[in-house]
């Protein structure tokens, strides 16, 4: 992926959902002017959601989302429904295809109603438009489409458009915290598991973000950084060092203390919406006890190997910062449970891979069983004993640790438990 390339994360996710033989794989390749989704008269063709990413105007680049049919039968249309439903999870606008020769009926009345508990904006796209004797005018809620002429299609796309930069919303990485010819120095250890010869997303939007600001960004590893800033005289110390969380220790026992510095996890959670809660969840880690479990989730999907941090190094530093023996299991991409009630906390990567309505459903799902959720960044920065320093430049949740009464920086006094036990989850 380029720097210009919008990673399908950032996009907005337009689903199509309708029974079976609607039309939605055929308005789908209208769409998109691609045979994206297999067409064919036969019931149920589409089997598992299809993803395509391509840019709408005016609303810019999006994913278009064919799901199966959400009437489907038996033991496997049952798993197909369930895939339909998850896709929702990650909708940003969705398209409710209607056979309009049939009409709505009792399946299309319940996505409606999906829709509307997801506060997920939608538009009805009545298919199959050329079988129609008349064709009703379009209103604000509908459009008379044709997957097979074309016709209504332009006109469902300006409406889709419209729905989606209503809802479209850009947060910042660190722009709003610089100024133009500001120097911010990123540090950043060459990661195993990044594809060798590229950098790993968030280190790319970084730099990209300090470049819309107007401002230096300066590009290091670890083990080079004392060096660099030793060649630099105080009036060219860097206005902001943003790290790899992985190396928060290091990085924070060479960086001055008057420079402020967070880590690139800590600032995709603010830019996914989930930092505030993610600090108010931090402190259920000196809560655990022997024989906890704790989730560790991840968005993207990646062969594990030696020194992972999500089934290695983060279960090693709760064992180090709890001394418990405590029970971990690890998920990745969209393999979120539903049921989280046997989880004392919920530790999630910064969300890179996962779009922000994705995300707000799982912080959602915890607050609603009760369990606490924090966050790589954040969680590793405490139990480094530096979470008020890397907050550094947000008092308002530095304010908010005080409020919770949570310790100072420093390390906490503890001890090795009997080891923790990680299980990996698909």
């Amino acid at each position: 992926m380029g720097l210009n390339d919008a990673p399908s994360a950032e996009r907005v996710h337009i689903g199509f959902f309708g029974r079976r033989n609607a039309g939605k794989s055929s308005l789908v390749n209208a769409v998109t002017g691609q045979d994206l989704s297999v067409v064919s008269p036969e019931r149920g063709t589409t089997t598992d959601p299809v993803r395509k990413s391509m840019e709408i105007l005016p609303l810019g680049p999006v994913v278009i989302i064919d799901t199966p049919g959400f009437d489907d039968e038996g033991p496997l249309g049952e798993r197909r429904v369930r895939a339909a439903r998850r896709t929702l999870d990650q909708t940003d606008v969705a398209v409710l295809v209607v056979d309009a020769t049939a009409g709505m009926g009792d399946c299309e009345r319940r996505l409606q109603e999906l829709f509307r508990s997801h506060d997920v904006p939608y538009l009805v796209a009545l298919t199959k438009r050329d079988l129609l004797p008349r064709v009703p005018a379009d209103d604000d809620a509908r459009v008379y489409v044709s997957g097979l002429t074309g016709e209504g299609v332009g006109a469902l796309r300006e409406r889709v458009a419209r729905l989606g930069s209503a809802g479209a919303r850009e947060r910042p990485l660190v722009r709003d915290l610089i100024a133009p010819g500001d120097l911010v120095v990123l540090v950043i250890p060459l990661d195993k598991a990044a594809p060798k010869g590229r950098l790993i997303l968030p280190e790319q939007m970084m730099i990209r973000d300090v470049l819309e600001a107007g401002a230096v960004s300066m590009v290091v590893r670890d083990s080079e950084l004392a060096a660099v800033l030793g060649r630099m005289p105080p009036p060219a110390r860097p206005t902001l060092v943003i790290t790899d969380s992985q190396a928060f220790s290091q990085v924070a026992a060479i960086v001055p203390a008057d420079v402020p510095l967070t880590s690139f996890s800590i600032l995709m959670a603010r830019r996914k919406g989930l930092l505030a809660g993610a600090v108010r969840g931090v402190a259920a880690i000196d809560r655990l006890r022997d024989g906890d479990r704790v989730l560790v989730a991840e968005g993207c999907t990646h062969h594990r190997q030696c020194g992972d941090i999500g089934t290695v190094k983060i279960p090693a530093w709760l064992r180090e910062r709890t001394g418990k023996r405590l029970m971990v299991d690890a998920t990745s991409g969209h393999g979120f449970p539903d049921d989280l009630t046997p989880y004392r906390l919920v530790l999630h990567c910064g969300g890179c891979m996962l779009n922000g309505r994705e995300l707000a459903r799982r912080a959602a799902a915890c607050a609603a069983q009760e369990v606490p959720l924090t966050n790589y960044g954040t969680a590793i920065a405490h139990m480094k004993g530096i979470l008020a320093r890397s907050l550094s430049l947000f008092p308002d949740l530095v304010r908010l640790l005080e409020e919770d009464g949570q310790e100072p920086d420093g390390p906490k006094p503890g001890g090795r438990g009997d080891g923790t036990i990680v299980r990996g989850r698909p």
